[in-house]
């Protein structure tokens, strides 16, 4: 039964306490023979079916998306994905960005149903990656829950290219239209403290690890809650030749950044565009951040903290979100509104993308009227 009306123009269509008011309106059967549903809004008097309350809306092959969902957070490529389906590639490409979305405001409202109730501390890093080449690097802000493992939000932060360059790369990067970094490295982390610090009961401080960068206590500096921040420094310490003792400051490095090391060597593993030494970049940032919240989800929800002991607790169940590890369907089980989630600004130019990769020349933005 609808809670509410699906049309963002309807004053029902954001949920309420009092009861929702609708009526049947139609009962008839596709093509496939199943039995549909349909229903009129007593407010805005326009019709939907239960199906508008699906997340597989509008889909012709509705029955790909949980296929999808799971090769993309096994390593597949799209191409690889379309073949064993017997789907077009540019159908993959499609439902991995509608997937994506799913994901963030699926993140989205479990940072709210968290707000103001973390007790544990947190530890944060930088996961480098490239976009469209390795011309154009650029980190996302990651952050891990240092004991349930749960991972709280991503940020992009596109830079410069480090490392020696040949006068050829040089020109080459010099025709390359600049890209926007919205603040670096010091920027990410201020927007990744405003999604950390509302987590936090009021009155208690903020415990949050990361290594030697400078731009971290830079950030915490000029962040208007800095009171709150407890910012625990752990410097990358010099490792000596494979196989020898780490030292005391490489152990507690290790321990301290464990949860987030853990979801970065997980990425590496999981999706192929994050391998070393790898020729499939993702093309635009928009597409790999839509990848990256969808296998955020899937490690927080659907894949258990251990798979070598028998440990198939999962980070949303160390919080209390989850009673039991749960299945893509689960996750797909319902469509899921923009206008009933908070996102976070960056957050909000993703889901509709409007970051964009100056470097390629089309950049499609989500602009779809009935499905936002």
């Amino acid at each position: 039964m609808p809670r509410h009306c699906p049309w963002p123009e309807c004053p029902d269509h954001l949920p309420r306490s009092t009861p929702y008011r609708f009526r049947l309106h139609a009962e008839y059967a596709d093509r496939r023979g199943r039995r549909i549903t349909r229903f009129r809004c007593s407010t805005c008097r326009r019709t939907f079916s239960h199906r508008t309350f699906a997340a597989s809306y509008y889909l012709k092959r509705p029955e790909l998306l949980v296929p999808v969902a799971a090769g993309l957070v096994a390593g597949s490529a799209h191409r690889q994905i379309a073949r064993s389906l017997g789907c077009a590639p540019s159908t993959v490409t499609r439902l991995s960005a509608r997937l994506g979305r799913h994901a963030l405001l699926l993140q989205a409202l479990a940072l709210d149903a968290l707000r103001g109730g973390v007790r544990e501390a947190f530890a944060s890093d930088h996961f480098e990656t490239f976009e469209f080449s390795q011309d154009l690097p650029f980190g996302v802000w990651t952050a891990a829950g240092r004991d349930s493992w749960f991972v709280y939000g991503l940020d992009p932060t596109p830079h410069g290219r480090s490392g020696r360059r040949t006068p050829a790369q040089e020109q080459r990067i010099r025709r390359r239209p600049r890209r926007a970094t919205r603040g670096g490295y010091e920027g990410s982390f201020l927007r990744g403290l405003d999604i950390l610090l509302p987590l936090v009961p009021s009155g208690r401080p903020l415990r949050l690890a990361c290594d030697g960068k400078e731009d971290y206590p830079r950030a915490v500096c000029r962040h208007r809650e800095a009171a709150r921040v407890r910012l625990e420094i752990y410097p990358n310490p010099k490792r000596g030749p494979r196989g020898s003792p780490r030292s005391a400051e490489a152990l507690a490095r290790d321990e301290a950044l464990f949860a987030v090391d853990q979801l970065h060597a997980l990425l590496r593993h999981s999706i192929a565009n994050h391998k070393r030494e790898t020729i499939a970049f993702g093309r635009r940032l928009n597409a790999i951040m839509e990848r990256l919240f969808l296998a955020l989800i899937w490690r927080n929800f659907v894949k258990g903290r251990s798979e070598r002991r028998p440990d198939r607790t999962t980070p949303a169940m160390r919080l209390g979100l989850a009673d039991n590890p749960w299945t893509w369907r689960i996750v797909l089980s319902r469509r899921l509104f923009f206008s009933h989630a908070n996102l976070p600004p960056v957050w909000m130019e993703i889901y509709r993308r409007d970051w964009i990769t100056p470097v390629l020349p089309a950049n499609t933005r989500h602009r779809l009227r009935h499905a936002a």
